[in-house]
Order: structure tokens, then C-alpha cells, then sequence
């Protein structure tokens, strides 16, 4: 019997970062915003807004699967992050750079990463 696909729309996932596939735990995130808009109020009204550019990201957490150095995470700039989500779509992301610092819980072997870019795409089907 076929299993019916055509109405997932969440749950299964998968990352690849620099052509390398890693054990995702969890907590897929991501952003394709390029601007950040705030009002502007006054004691008289509203003046407006203020619009300011945001990086785009996506972030996850990772299992330590023990063969990679968690460490190499912190150097990575200029990178490709491609992410398959459940609803068919394809998260792109090319010349990313890993901010922040990764942290390993070892309860669990996970730890999270953030990548972001001025270049993150999202394809749909």
C-alpha cells in the first residue's frame, strides 16, 4: 500500500552543510528576511518607519556523531547550508558564516549551530 505524502507539511528534515549531511536532532530554524522594520511614534501620531537589513539564517541542533570536530563548526565562513523540510520545500543558503559558539550537551550529544547570510532562498514545489 502507498503511503499518501501529498498533505505533509511538517516534521521530517534534513541539513547538509558543505556537501557533508549531519545528524539533525531538532529545532530547524530559518529566516529569509532581508529588512527589519520598526514604527516610529511620536507624542503626536505616527511618523513611520525605520528599516534597517537583517542577515537571513538558519540554525538547528546537531548530534556529536563523534567522527567531526565540533570545534571546526567556529572556523566555518563562506559555506553552503541546504535544508529538505517536510512540506517538499529546499532552504538554500550559500556564503553563510557559523556565528555564536557551540556548545556540547553531552546528556544528549547534541549541539546547536546558526549560520547566516545575505543569501538564503527558499524554494517551494
Amino acid at each position: 500500500m502507498a503511503i499518501n505524502q501529498s498533505r505533509r507539511l511538517a516534521g521530517v528534515a534534513n541539513i547538509v552543510i558543505d556537501g557533508s549531511t549531519y545528524d539533525l536532532v531538532g529545532d530547524l530554524t530559518y529566516s529569509t528576511s532581508s529588512v527589519s522594520r520598526s514604527t516610529l511614534l511620536g507624542q503626536d501620531g505616527i511618523h513611520g518607519y525605520a528599516e534597517t537589513p537583517v542577515a537571513g539564517h538558519i540554525s538547528c541542533n546537531l548530534r556529536d556523531q563523534g567522527g567531526f570536530a565540533v570545534a571546526n563548526f567556529n572556523q566555518l565562513s563562506d559555506s553552503t547550508v541546504q535544508s529538505s523540510i517536510a512540506n517538499g520545500k529546499q532552504i538554500i543558503m550559500t556564503g553563510g558564516w557559523c556565528v555564536e559558539t557551540q556548545e556540547v550537551r553531552t546528556v544528549e550529544g547534541t549541539f546547536a549551530v546558526r549560520f547566516e547570510s545575505d543569501n538564503v532562498q527558499e524554494v517551494t514545489v
